[in-house]
């Protein structure tokens, strides 16, 4: 199979199954949070929204990355964590009610902002030739057909027979993970002549940055009266990034191997800090077990 292949139809493919998976775990009163509790929501957006790009810009502009590494890097910035995040706040013992508002939210945002700010990023860092050639319109409605379309389907079909959709999240898991390694395997395949050099020059950055927004989002959260667990949600709603999402645009739309490269890197590395938070968070029950087990 062609990587042209992966990346045209098993790479949306992949998205449509994890957005529906998405969708099947959300309510249609997480996405009234935002009037019921407007200033943990409100925070969480601006962190997702406009904290992270902005650390991720000003990161990228102090360690002077390759224009298109920086591309994939903001292009992964503007896509905000999933259901990845949603899990992450449930096992650090997080706000997770929180965590999926966010989730049914930015869900509705991204596809609209993600290629307009896509061809920003490419006009910014002077690659003329991609802005040019990058089909905006087009881009919105692929956006919306593989990331809108599923949520909302799945938050239909869970609500229409959730007896189903219960014994059906399993198997969409599965599903999704399959595709998602063969979208990552093909795209490491075509990058990899340059893979080491991408790790050596953005990697340090990258992880950099996924300790920094995770630090940002729970200091926000603190310094604005939040609760602990609030704070935790709103750390790693921050950190951890769609990697799919991004992928669907460097991947998919771009065809650009390096930038997506960047992308699986910071999918990878976002992972080390979250799981120490998640550690961090249990420490008591890990000790308590020890305490009886003695």
């Amino acid at each position: 199979m062609q990587p042209s292949v992966i990346t045209l139809w098993i790479l949306p493919l992949a998205l449509f199954i994890i957005m529906f998976g998405v969708g099947m775990t959300l309510r249609w009163h997480d996405f009234t949070r935002l009037l019921r509790a407007p200033k943990p929501v409100a925070l969480g957006l601006i962190c997702q929204l406009l904290l992270l790009p902005l650390l991720a810009f000003v990161l990228v502009k102090l360690f002077v990355l390759a224009p298109v590494a920086a591309v994939g890097l903001m292009v992964l910035a503007f896509a905000p964590g999933g259901a990845t995040s949603n899990m992450l706040s449930l096992l650090a013992r997080g706000d997770t009610a929180l965590s999926v508002s966010l989730t049914a939210i930015t869900s509705m945002i991204t596809p609209f902002t993600l290629p307009v700010l896509t061809l920003w990023m490419l006009s910014l860092w002077g690659l003329s030739s991609q802005a040019l050639a990058f089909p905006v319109l087009p881009s919105i409605a692929k956006m919306v057909a593989v990331t809108l379309v599923p949520v909302m389907l799945g938050m239909f079909a869970s609500h229409r027979w959730p007896g189903l959709a219960q014994r059906m999240r399993r198997p969409v898991k599965l599903m999704s993970l399959v595709f998602m390694l063969m979208v990552v395997s093909a795209i490491v395949a075509a990058n990899m002549d340059r893979l080491g050099d991408i790790i050596r020059t953005a990697g340090p950055l990258v992880l950099l940055l996924a300790c920094g927004a995770l630090l940002c989002g729970y200091l926000v959260a603190r310094l604005a009266g939040l609760q602990q667990a609030q704070g935790i949600t709103l750390a790693l709603e921050t950190g951890i990034q769609n990697a799919g999402t991004a992928l669907m645009v460097t991947s998919g739309l771009l065809q650009n191997a390096e930038m997506s490269g960047v992308v699986l890197m910071y999918g990878v590395l976002m992972q080390a800090p979250a799981l120490l938070l998640v550690a961090w968070r249990n420490r008591d029950l890990v000790g308590a077990r020890v305490v009886q087990s003695s």
